[in-house]
């Protein structure tokens, strides 16, 4: 008898929506598994039985697939992606968290050197300043995208591997928290080996809370971009013009900057701001609202591009960074 004649409609239904999220899942019987828990034990000295027990629990979300499959940064251009961020709910929502932890940022600004309303920029394009830092359990984004994503399964694997280490050292369960569809977490939304390799005690609590502390929130963006190569008091990213006949040229290679502005300038890119003629920069092209914009990105915006290999993302940050910097310069002047 076919599975369909056995159910109710009803039924059905309902096991059609179970079988749609994956939720039946046992990750222990994975062809990969068997593997993947033997190095665990060999390398990281954990039990065959604990992570297998983690595996068991590890639900199989089928909506982190369909999600990983079309992120906003491939599928629009940037007249559809900027007003995603640079809003006035952000820049308010930016001034906002600010205000709220103004000494926090300027300590930050001071210790590694990041601009404190890069670091709010960052934490309201990830997460809304806190507002949305992932409903997903950590332990079921990572399994889901180890285990049935080959695209990128390998790096992955290596992120569950990653968190099951930053939850033994820091001594909490696995299972306990949550983060965006890509395993993500806290304010900042870093990777957990972003976390075991960049995320700081800043309030010296001992505990690296990048979930429920926004003090330790900021610290671990600020020392992340620093770690990533920040440039104190250097530019980021300015608007730049095209020769018309200009051709053979690539934009948004998301590469160390190694062109200098008189080479891109041979190549018919030049820039509309006043740089050192050997200044290294990457030649950006965007599709605006007003059409075309060119811009050359420095050592800067290519740090923010480690936070998220987007073009598009770090234009947002930067550009949302800028509106909050005024925002706040305006409510300052208007006292």
């Amino acid at each position: 008898m076919s599975f369909k004649k056995m159910c109710s409609p009803l039924l059905f239904a309902g096991a059609l929506a179970a079988l749609s999220l994956g939720v039946q899942a046992d990750y222990r019987q994975h062809p990969e598994a068997k593997a993947f828990v033997q190095d665990m034990v060999k390398k990281q000295g954990f039990s065959a039985a604990e992570v297998n027990a983690w595996l068991a629990s590890a639900d199989k979300k089928q909506p982190i697939l369909d999600a990983i499959a079309r992120p906003a940064e491939k599928s629009k251009t940037w007249k559809e992606y900027r007003p995603i961020f640079i809003v006035p709910l952000r820049i308010n929502g930016g001034l906002s968290f600010w205000k709220t932890y103004e000494k926090e940022l300027a300590r930050a600004e001071k210790t590694y050197g990041v601009p404190a309303e890069i670091i709010v920029a960052i934490i309201g394009v990830e997460t809304n300043y806190g507002k949305n830092m992932g409903s997903y359990r950590v332990i079921d984004a990572l399994t889901t995208l180890a285990f049935d994503y080959p695209p990128r399964a390998p790096f992955f694997r290596a992120e569950l591997e990653n968190y099951l280490l930053l939850t033994r050292e820091q001594k909490h369960d696995p299972l306990q928290f949550k983060g965006s569809y890509a395993g993500a977490m806290g304010y900042g939304q870093f990777m957990p080996s972003s976390y075991r390799n960049f995320a700081v005690d800043f309030s010296g609590d001992g505990f690296t809370d990048i979930w429920n502390n926004p003090e330790d929130a900021i610290g671990s963006v600020a020392n992340y971009f620093k770690q990533h190569g920040w440039q104190t008091g250097r530019p980021v990213v300015v608007p730049a013009q095209v020769r018309a006949d200009i051709k053979g040229v690539v934009f948004n290679e998301i590469v160390p900057p190694a062109v200098s502005l008189n080479e891109w300038k041979k190549l018919g890119v030049s820039s509309l701001t006043e740089l050192p003629k050997n200044e290294a920069v990457i030649a950006l092209e965007f599709d605006g609202a007003r059409g075309l914009e060119y811009w050359l990105g420095l050592q800067n915006f290519y740090t923010i591009t480690r936070y998220n290999r987007s073009p598009m993302y770090a234009m947002a940050v930067y550009q949302l960074s800028l509106d909050i910097k005024a925002a706040r310069a305006k409510a300052a002047k208007g006292k």
